[in-house]
């Protein structure tokens, strides 16, 4: 909804123009291409907290202020999180990814938009418990530093470890979650065996280049935030960073189907939005 609902709608789109270009030419921030009803949404729980009550507003602070972007950047970002979302997903990735990341001796995974980090840890346990974390890295991306250094501590609250636990437990665990992290007062860490095989970093979908070339790239449910133009956009930057057999993990309102990339990916397991690249970099789509 506006945010100021007398205004003038015409006015209102412009200024949302405005303050999104503005974004992107101050900053380097590319969010023109976010589906709208997001952005509305988005910024006017981010203008409401700082009691602002135009786009107008927000622009005139963001372009002199560092401090007010950088508050504004999280609520880009898609925070949805636990661990072992999703626990039927995870079922999927051990009966239908896992044996195929035996072939590999190196195993790059990305998790793009990974928020607070939960599930690159749900991801790590899994090779953990498969025997393949020692030669697994996974690189976690985000355009929210804040959420990245709290993935990079590793560090959450017993309530999310006791989620956590259950979903775990859902997905059919090997073992106990318990033998992946220790507790302390009122939060848990996660095991050092698995925070050293991961690398947090900063990166923008909507205007960065590839991460490298990956074994498995993770992106669940942050697409729907996208236009369809960016959706388009972004699925080429996974195919282009994916190696030939490499596996791509969309979340369950998402799907290749009608997208650009159709063709150049089979189907590993529809329901939980699994494909498999077939297509080569080097091959005419």
């Amino acid at each position: 909804m506006p945010l100021t609902p007398d205004a003038d709608p015409e006015v209102e789109r412009l200024e949302l123009r405005l303050l999104l270009e503005a974004v992107y030419l101050r900053y380097g921030y590319d969010f023109r291409e976010y589906a709208m009803s997001s952005v509305t949404r988005r910024l006017g729980q981010f203008a409401e907290g700082e009691g602002l009550r135009s786009y107008g507003d927000v622009t005139a602070r963001l372009l002199r202020e560092v401090a007010f972007f950088h508050r504004l950047v999280p609520f880009f970002s898609v925070s949805v999180t636990s661990l072992f979302r999703d626990p039927f997903f995870y079922a999927a990735m051990a009966e239908k990814v896992v044996p195929r990341l035996r072939s590999w001796p190196h195993v790059k995974v990305w998790h793009a938009g990974c928020a607070t980090g939960e599930e690159v840890y749900s991801h790590a346990i899994l090779l953990r418990e498969a025997g393949l974390l020692e030669r697994a890295m996974l690189y976690a991306t985000d355009i929210s530093q804040p959420a990245l250094e709290t993935g990079s501590a590793g560090i959450y609250s017993l309530e999310v470890i006791r989620k956590g636990t259950a979903n775990y437990q859902a997905a059919g665990g090997h073992g106990a979650l318990t033998d992946h992290y220790h507790a302390r007062y009122q939060a848990a860490i996660m095991a050092p065996e698995l925070r050293r095989r991961m690398t947090f970093a900063r990166h923008n979908l909507a205007m960065d280049k590839s991460f490298g070339e990956m074994q498995v790239i993770v992106c669940r449910n942050v697409l729907i935030y996208f236009s369809e133009a960016l959706q388009d956009k972004v699925l080429e930057l996974f195919w282009e960073s994916l190696d030939t057999g490499g596996i791509l993990c969309l979340g369950d309102k998402e799907s290749l189907t009608f997208s650009a990339v159709a063709g150049r990916f089979e189907v590993l397991d529809e329901a939980a939005r699994i494909y498999k690249k077939i297509v080569p970099r080097t091959a005419t789509p």
